[in-house]
């Protein structure tokens, strides 16, 4: 499975603005809701927002995955932003979070959502892959990152 096939160069900011948490879930809520798999944006901030208060999606190593199954989208959606500075994101390492990949899908899509963030999960624990994914400057850079797990 290409992850990329999930997420498109608009739904890609590799230099956000967010300054917190909060303002991070924002960002990360608007870019996903450029895809038009998301049919209420509101309703996924919400259940975003739901989700990273039950625990941290912060897993460390500058990574976060803010996920939600949600029915504000009618599809898996993957939206990426990159922070130079860092963001405190309350992270299990308690260090600055730099790697977002917001995950939303539909409420049904249990298998196929838990196989997303299995292989980012598993993609991000390689320091080389992390180190890519700081650098890259186009989308199709960050594809293909991406798409190299196995």
């Amino acid at each position: 499975m290409k992850l990329s096939r999930f997420c498109d160069d608009q739904l890609i900011e590799f230099d956000l603005n967010a300054t917190s948490k909060e303002e991070a879930l924002k960002e990360l809520v608007e870019l996903a809701s450029r895809s038009q798999l998301v049919k209420d944006s509101d309703q996924l901030y919400k259940d975003v927002t739901d989700r990273e208060a039950l625990v941290t999606t912060g897993v460390g190593y500058g990574v976060a995955f803010p996920h939600a199954k949600t029915r504000a989208t009618k599809g898996i959606v993957i939206a990426f932003g990159r922070s130079s500075a860092g963001i405190d994101f309350d992270a299990i390492d308690g260090k600055p979070v730099t790697l977002f990949f917001l995950i939303a899908a539909p409420e049904d899509a249990i298998g196929a959502h838990l196989n997303v963030m299995a292989r980012l999960s598993y993609m991000m624990k390689i320091e080389e892959n992390r180190d890519k994914l700081s650098k890259v400057s186009s989308p199709d850079e960050l594809f293909s990152v991406i798409d190299s797990v196995a």
